[in-house]
């Protein structure tokens, strides 16, 4: 009986105490996400969760390497041949997951189904400027309707995906079974558990620094913060601020944390409900107390902003003002509308900090408006977010990052009418942003984003409240640095001594 006791004893020290990086094996990283990919497609939607894993499973066309700089991937270099024409010369040498060569077709046919309508990719608005990609030898020329000057920025995230394999099994298949040509390809996916991920030992870019790596899906952020410690984890994505100050504490430990590209805003209905008055969104806006939400929920892991975007995308203007917190002009205006007790729904998932949530609701409600919180999973509130006016809520809490680091990847697919993410739509906002994509001097550019934003301002489909930061928990071993574009590519990590 003392021997079961000591035992077990043992075993709830070991549980207790934190494991070296080598307990888990040198060889493998285990991280834990708040949510499963919605999807391992790269062409398919563009959510945090899904993007940390098939970024490993395929290549993109280009990318950014640590200091954000856009260098080459399976293209190794880019002229253009006038402004509406870019030629790329594609790497060779590159072999998919299934031991097929990647080519210029391939390439093309990557461009060609995104920029599909009929596929209804969610990111068809960030490439719908590329008219059409032509394999030409071991070249492929893109076209675009005009010149596009953030058409670079964009394609750091076009992932190239094999013609052959996509046309045999079909999109669906393809899916549930991606085959890529990157450092790590699939090797289960156990939707709503785990993403296990093996090392492509062929990959042309370098011997990837883990054997495998798993994605496990751990939505309570108490419960990744006890993985860390345990050594049931090696690296978790999305701390709030009260975790990541409490674990700067131990020496085991440490916080990855740095501001990024990504947008904390508010999302305002303004084609459906109470919302589509605009003197329900004014009033919203002016109920929105922003130094609360960051001073004392976000504790420093955010910086204030005035418009949908941050400074570290080009097209940010500081001059365009913010919102005053006044609750006396936010009630009046409510009460000018009729909308004295409007009933409004507020959509989240656990993607979203809950106590940011609940805060935006008790100040929306401070002015006379009921607000109910509906909490769903991530890809369920995509699909709705995504669908009708009537489907997607009145209020949403949204981060949003395009991993362009341009206005263009950001206000253009939130607000451009017709855009499945915008409940909003104004002529003069989209003649503004319209003409700040086709225009090559970046000065002019500026100046139609200022417009833009003025108009937004005066609309309301949403409110820029702060500048996000990107989060991380991990092992002290582990050698890694967050990135404003929040791309977490394994072949950038290592083990520390």
């Amino acid at each position: 009986m003392l021997k079961q006791v000591v035992m077990y004893a043992l075993l709830a020290a070991a549980l207790a105490s934190p494991l070296p990086a080598s307990a888990q094996g040198k060889d493998a990283l285990v991280v834990d996400l708040p949510n499963d990919a919605a999807t391992l497609d790269p062409h398919v939607q563009w959510d945090t969760d899904s993007y940390t894993i098939y970024r490993n499973i395929f290549d993109n066309l280009v990318t950014r390497d640590p200091s954000g700089k856009i260098v080459p991937q399976i293209a190794t270099a880019w002229r253009y041949t006038n402004d509406t024409t870019i030629e790329f010369d594609i790497r060779s040498g590159v072999t998919f997951h299934d031991g097929s060569p990647l080519t210029p077709a391939d390439v093309a046919f990557s461009i060609n189904r995104i920029i599909n309508p009929a596929f209804k990719s969610p990111q068809l608005s960030q490439f719908d400027q590329i008219v059409s990609a032509e394999a030409r030898g071991d070249k492929v020329v893109m076209t675009t309707k005009t010149p596009y000057p953030a058409l670079m920025a964009q394609l750091v995230k076009l992932s190239i995906v094999p013609k052959a394999v996509v046309e045999k099994v079909g999109d669906q298949s393809f899916n549930q079974n991606p085959v890529g040509s990157g450092p790590y390809r699939l090797a289960a996916w156990q939707k709503g558990v785990q993403t296990a991920l093996e090392a492509n030992d062929r990959y042309w870019g370098g011997k990837p620094p883990f054997k495998s790596v798993t994605f496990r899906v751990v939505p309570d952020v108490a419960t990744r913060v006890a993985d860390l410690r345990t050594g049931r984890a090696d690296i978790v994505r999305q701390l709030g601020p009260d975790e990541a100050t409490a674990l700067k504490s131990e020496s085991q430990l440490q916080v990855l944390a740095g501001p990024t590209e990504r947008i904390g805003y508010m999302f305002i209905n303004a084609q459906s409900g109470p919302t589509a008055d605009v003197r329900v969104r004014r009033a919203i806006a002016q109920a929105i107390d922003q130094k609360a939400i960051i001073e004392a929920l976000l504790q420093g892991y955010g910086d204030p902003v005035n418009i949908v975007l941050t400074p570290a995308n080009f097209g940010y203007v500081s001059d365009v003002p913010g919102y005053e917190f006044n609750l006396a002009k936010a009630k009046a205006l409510v009460k000018e509308a009729g909308a004295e007790g409007a009933s409004l729904t507020f959509l989240t998932s656990p993607a979203y900090d809950r106590r940011v949530v609940e805060a935006l609701q008790q100040m929306v409600q401070e002015i006379g408006l009921k607000v109910e919180i509906v909490a769903l999973d991530h890809p369920t509130f995509l699909r709705r977010r995504q669908g009708r006016p009537d489907e997607a809520g009145s209020l949403s809490l949204g981060r949003w990052s395009c991993a362009c680091q341009d206005a263009d990847g950001v206000i253009f697919p939130l607000f451009r009418t017709g855009s499945i993410w915008a409940k909003y739509s104004n002529p003069a906002f989209d003649d503004a942003v319209d003409n700040a994509r086709k225009i090559l001097d970046e000065k002019q550019r500026l100046a139609f984003y200022r417009k833009a934003f003025e108009i937004l301002r005066e609309d309301v489909p949403g409110i820029g409240i702060y500048q996000d930061y990107a989060i991380y928990g991990a092992r002290k071993e582990l050698q890694w640095k967050p990135t404003p574009n929040e791309a977490f590519f394994i072949m950038d990590m290592k083990w520390g001594k």
